[in-house]
């Protein structure tokens, strides 16, 4: 194995922390659906299939280092959604908390001077300053149009494609 145990571990935890994301992406898309709100559960349907590509990368890497892999129990989705407003509160609360997750990784990789897991990591730093900005921003764009104006909401999401 190219890696340590201890990053094969992390590794393998962030692709069940990607796939449950996933889920709970699907999840809120579904709530959005069910309300008629088809950009914004488009919106989620892309995220969710995001990071199932995100986990599909760690999944890759952990084979061409010749590491094992073990994915844990996934966690149920929350079903509360509610709101627009707690969908994106609940998506940027998830993205900060990946966020941490890869810079742990990325701090295990520094330590140990695996300059290969470094480097793959590299790219799910950039990812994630782009995922919070999203977040951050729809969220702001929902908490300006309220609940009772998602509609326009969903304009800027047409206008955004």
């Amino acid at each position: 194995m190219q890696i340590s145990k201890a990053m094969a571990d992390l590794m393998s935890a962030q692709v069940g922390n990607e796939l449950g994301a996933s889920n709970q992406y699907l999840q809120i898309a579904t709530y959005f659906e069910g309300e008629s709100l088809s950009k914004l559960a488009k919106f989620f349907y892309d995220q969710s299939e995001e990071e199932r590509e995100h986990a599909m990368k760690f999944v890759h890497y952990l084979m061409e280092v010749g590491a094992e892999m073990s994915i844990d129990a996934i966690p149920a989705t929350k079903t509360d959604i509610g709101t627009a407003e707690k969908a994106f509160e609940m998506s940027l609360a998830w993205e900060q908390e990946v966020t941490r997750q890869i810079h742990d990784m990325v701090d295990l990789a520094i330590e140990e001077k695996d300059y290969a897991s470094q480097a793959f990591l590299q790219w799910f730093v950039t990812e994630q300053v782009e995922e919070i900005s999203t977040m951050e921003g729809m969220l702001d764009v929902v908490r300006k149009a309220g609940e009772k104006n998602l509609l326009m909401v969903e304009a800027y999401l047409t206008h955004g494609e």
